[in-house]
């Protein structure tokens, strides 16, 4: 091996307090590009000290064997700090390939011994509630869907039938948030007040069926970002977990995921509760909530699809988010709307000319 080439950067003298005896030197091959990298490790720490390119138009078996090097293999070679053309012993470890987060999930649900899901039947708990499933059986899994006026009639009746198609066991629960006057104020952590709700009696029917995790579907974008999410401390604070983001799932992997399993939720919108529609700091009411409910409901008959909120401003008005698509189509047939709105209970009624966006009733909230 006396013919390799040497790497310049590791001949200086050793930083000041490092054992040489420590010091250990890391060479990859990458399949694709037959590049060598040089890493000098002190302690726990890699740097990149010096890099070698291996032309295509060399002999790339005398190379490779000449390293002991193999695509998707780690190279770890103690040396002498003085001469890097003596090697005094090689060992290689497999380098183990990322695991893929619908592989990491199944194995993490595999664990549970028995789960209770809280189930809305969007499309992170419906994708949850068909791995757990898959993974359990349904004799160690069930879906839970706490049933109250914010939860909307057609996201109910889509729940049903998922879970009648995959053959997942489910029990309905009545909550009582609109009973809770914190959550009825609708502030802008009003989520914290309907979780604890909901968990407060999804907990305790799971240890009376002697299920052992609850959890929910929180996905790992849920989690970046900064996003405003009251709803996810009530979750914790019950002991909820959150396999999705546990694995890393993101939106658009559980979508591409269920898109494989075959569920018809996997392009569905997202559908939080319909309180999330009425503007902070006005009065949730059962009535208000009908209002919305049958806006939208008309808006898609209409043919609206994609993401859509009619927003709640109280004193008769509504603002509708679209996607950006649909404003103009919106815009050319607002007189219609409008009436049919007006009948509904809404006085006036525009269209946001900025489209649909996650969180928009918290701008009107930080101006107030």
């Amino acid at each position: 091996m006396s013919g390799l080439p040497r790497s310049p950067a590791i001949v200086s003298p050793a930083p000041a307090g490092v054992d040489p005896a420590r010091r250990v030197l890391r060479s990859t091959a990458s399949g694709s590009t037959l590049g060598v990298w040089w890493r000098l490790a002190f302690g726990d720490s890699l740097l990149p000290v010096a890099e070698t390119s291996i032309s295509t138009t060399h002999d790339q078996a005398t190379w490779f064997r000449a390293y002991d090097l193999s695509v998707s293999r780690r190279q770890t070679l103690s040396f002498d700090w003085d001469s890097v053309s003596r090697y005094y012993s090689a060992m290689s470890t497999p380098v183990p390939a990322p695991t893929h987060p619908v592989t990491a999930l199944r194995r993490l649900v595999g664990t549970f011994p028995s789960v209770l899901l809280g189930y809305s039947g969007g499309v992170d708990s419906a994708f949850l509630a068909v791995v757990l499933r898959q993974e359990l059986g349904r004799e160690r899994m069930m879906a839970a869907i706490g049933r109250s006026a914010s939860y909307p009639l057609a996201q109910w009746e889509a729940a049903r039938a998922l879970v009648r198609r995959f053959d997942i066991p489910l029990v309905e629960i009545e909550t009582r948030e609109l009973e809770d006057s914190n959550y009825v104020a609708n502030p802008t952590n009003r989520c914290f007040y309907c979780k604890t709700e909901l968990w407060g009696r999804l907990v305790p029917e799971a240890r009376a069926r002697g299920l052992a995790v609850v959890c929910d579907g929180t996905n790992a974008d849920d989690l970046r970002g900064g996003e405003h999410r009251p709803g996810y401390a009530a979750g914790r604070s019950a002991g909820v977990r959150s396999p999705l983001a546990e694995a890393g799932m993101t939106k658009a992997q559980i979508r591409d995921a269920s898109r494989g399993l075959g569920l018809p939720t996997w392009d569905a919108p997202a559908a939080p509760c319909l309180s999330s529609r009425v503007v902070y700091g006005l009065t949730i009411t059962p009535e208000r909530l009908r209002q919305v409910e049958a806006a939208e409901r008309y808006l898609r008959e209409l043919g609206v699809t994609g993401d859509l909120r009619v927003r709640h401003h109280g004193g008769g008005g509504a603002r509708i988010e679209v996607e950006p698509r649909w404003i103009p189509w919106l815009e050319q047939r607002l007189d219609h709307v409008t009436a049919r709105l007006a009948a509904l209970g809404f006085g006036a009624v525009g269209v946001d000319p900025r489209g649909y966006r996650r969180g928009s009733l918290l701008e009107g909230a930080s101006r107030a």
